[in-house]
Order: C-alpha cells, then structure tokens, then sequence
C-alpha cells in the first residue's frame, strides 16, 4: 500500500483531468502545471469530469506507480477550487 510512509503528503490536482491521459502524460501535468516534483514520492490524485473515476500517482522507489479507480453507481466528492492544487490528509483518502 502507498500510504505507509508517514511522511508522504497527499495532492489533489484541481479541475477536471483527462482520463486517457497514463504514467507519462500525468507525471508531465505534475511538473509543469502544478509545479511539483513528480519523483517525491508523494501522491497526486486526478478526478475526471464525471468524477466517477480518479488516478493516483506516484514513485515508488523505482518506478512509477498508477492507481486507478472507476465507480459504477456513484461518484467522488471532488472539492471545488481556483488552485491547481489542493493537500489533504491521507485518512481523507481512505474515505
């Protein structure tokens, strides 16, 4: 599991994120949109517009790691923001 390090913060990238979008295209958005460090190790959460699907990325170690989530009933409670990103807790996460 991705959350057993104590010090690895958890970022919401604001907005809508196209989902067609992998490991490449979303480590990219990381650094040049919301000026982070994609090989931190810290995870960095995507909603799309329907926000019944999100993607979690991070470095693990060695490589990079895509996590990927499709809802079929329901959708995630996406906050809604004029910054790129946001932080959370990683508990929040779990909910």
């Amino acid at each position: 599991m991705f959350l057993t390090s104590s010090n690895i913060r958890v970022y919401l990238a604001m907005g809508i994120t196209d989902m067609r979008k992998s490991i490449d295209g979303l480590s990219i958005l990381v650094s040049e949109r919301l000026e982070l460090d994609p090989f931190s190790g810290h995870l960095f959460v995507f909603c799309n517009r329907k926000r019944n699907m999100i993607k979690i990325l991070y470095w693990d170690r060695n490589g990079f790691c895509l996590w990927h989530k499709r809802l079929e009933k329901h959708f995630f409670k996406w906050p809604t923001s004029k910054e790129e990103i946001m932080t959370i807790e990683k508990r929040e996460l779990t909910w």
